[in-house]
């Protein structure tokens, strides 16, 4: 895992260092620049594959061909092993065998490559820039005139003198001669729908274990592990982990309350890594530490959005916690997006589930995935998605919605086929199988702590007057008020961020905003 930064029509080195300076957190390990033409590349490295040889930009060709990248390729071994007998790998790196896929099929070939990345590639006088099909891997872009910037953070794409940068949108590549290109979609609502509860299950347990087991790529010397909040989603995916890795190190946070008792996350998170014999960690976090991060969190995070905020908190305990014992951690972001785990998904017609599904799907980039990198980086930590594999989604889409959601008696249960998939498999225990969803501030504990914050802090007075000052920005609520004005401090009047990703264009109401709550 690493950050990228480049521009294309000038030799801007030394912005691009600034820009590489600006995330460092992304890539501690390892740092290179390479001019090519009159084109600039820069990378910052998390050594995960290939420790020892992966220096970027990976270069061919006597340095007339290279790649930046960020991301994982989890099937480059398969790729190498046919290409090696026409290209020269000089790495061990994932990232090298799209370099070279891209030499024989053209830009392409990001339609074979199985992992989350946002690269760019030259070769002699042509380029491109790709990112991955759903948008795990950000990355940005914008003109200084006629000379293009990348980046793979907002802060960083300030400091090139961006007026207005654009996020690459997910499952696109970008050619000068083509433009932009998609190259994936979210599947479209399909007639014929899987409606067998047993062949359901079957295909959910096989595709939900491979993409797990996928996810462990690593070099011997790097350690993966898992978050384990004692939810269905993250306790699935690290009992399959805990199959190929003995004691998987597994991880939960959260609070005690006026009486001492813990919060619901770290009860079980507690029974389902004792169930899975990890070794387990747990972090407990005090109202007062909740409100010293939370400057930080929306510094990082690159938005005010309540919801967005609320759930980035204790995912920051989270990371914080797991950083000190790993460096790859598997996460359950995606499970109430493919499978509707979403609670006012109860509510909603049969026959419209599967679209909302799909629009939280093509959303999801700029939710729960801009809140899962910027805080796993801050702490150069990488948080790998199963759930979101693509062949996980395009089998979620073939799932009648009558699985999904499921009458049982006056309730109605979320992600029903999910945990019927692995009822009687012994993965989890039947009260981690079945718990009632939470959403992650409730199960840490911390709910209502942002909001009471804000309403110590920021008068009705002022909520309304930066909310008439700020005509552009999506302000609702004296918290939403209080973090811009937190924003505004990291993020002055003059910079790109508040004409993009901060919410812009997506009207959720309070309650739909849920999809921001998961881990």
């Amino acid at each position: 895992m690493c950050g990228v930064a480049g521009c294309f029509g000038t030799k801007d080195v030394k912005t691009i260092n600034r820009m590489l300076d600006a995330m460092t957190h992304r890539g501690p390990n390892d740092r290179g620049i390479y001019v090519h033409g009159n084109s600039v590349f820069g990378h910052t490295r998390l050594s995960i594959v290939d420790v020892a040889g992966g220096h970027q930009p990976i270069l061919a060709q006597e340095g007339q061909a290279g790649i930046i990248c960020n991301g994982e390729i989890y099937n480059f071994r398969e790729h190498k092993n046919r290409l090696s007998s026409k290209y020269t790998f000089k790495t061990q790196s994932d990232s090298e065998v799209a370099l070279h896929l891209y030499r024989e099929k053209g830009p392409e070939c990001v339609k074979e490559l199985d992992g989350m990345f946002a690269f760019a590639i030259f070769d002699r006088d042509n380029y491109m820039l790709a990112r991955d099909p759903i948008g795990i891997k950000p990355l940005y872009y914008g003109y200084v005139d006629e000379r293009l910037y990348f980046a793979s953070e907002l802060g960083a794409m300030s400091l090139a003198g961006v007026k207005i940068a654009h996020e690459f949108p997910a499952g696109h590549y970008y050619t000068p001669r083509e433009g932009f290109v998609q190259y994936y979609r979210v599947p479209e609502l399909q007639e014929q729908l899987i409606t067998d509860v047993e062949e359901a299950s079957q295909f959910i347990r096989k595709t939900l274990i491979h993409a797990v087991k996928k996810r462990l790529l690593a070099d011997k010397e790097i350690h993966v592990g898992s978050f384990c909040s004692g939810g269905l989603d993250s306790s699935l995916i690290a009992a399959i982990a805990a199959e190929e890795i003995p004691n998987l190190h597994t991880f939960a946070v959260g609070m005690k309350d006026e009486d001492g008792i813990l919060s619901d996350d770290l009860k079980a998170g507690r029974i389902a890594a004792g169930h899975i014999g990890s070794t387990h960690h747990e972090l407990i976090f005090t109202e007062e530490d909740y409100y010293q991060a939370l400057p930080t969190v929306i510094q990082k995070l690159e938005s005010y959005d309540p919801s967005l905020v609320r759930c980035a908190v204790p995912c920051y305990f989270t990371c914080k916690l797991a950083a000190q014992y790993v460096t790859v951690v598997l996460t359950g972001e995606g499970a109430d997006e493919i499978f509707a785990g979403y609670h006012y998904m109860k509510r909603l017609p049969v026959d419209g589930l599967n679209q909302e599904v799909r629009r939280n799907l093509i959303s999801l980039h700029n939710i729960n995935l801009q809140r899962a990198d910027r805080i796993g980086m801050y702490f150069s930590l990488e948080l790998r998605v199963p759930f979101l594999d693509v062949s996980m989604i395009n089998l979620a889409m073939k799932m009648s919605p009558q699985l999904k959601i499921k009458e049982h008696g006056d309730e109605r249960i979320e992600k029903w086929i999910l945990r019927k998939a692995f009822e009687g498999t012994d993965y989890i225990p039947d009260e981690i199988l079945w718990r009632y969803k939470a959403q992650y501030t409730q199960g840490a504990g911390c709910e209502q702590l942002g909001e009471k914050l804000a309403h110590s802090k920021m008068s009705d007075k002022e909520y309304r007057q930066i909310k008439r000052d700020n005509p552009q920005a999506s302000i609702n609520s004296r918290e939403a008020a209080y973090y811009f004005k937190i924003f505004r401090q990291f993020h002055p009047q003059d910079s790109i961020l508040p004409s993009i990703g901060i919410w812009k264009g997506f009207d959720f109401d309070e309650e739909r905003r849920q999809i921001s709550g998961t881990i």
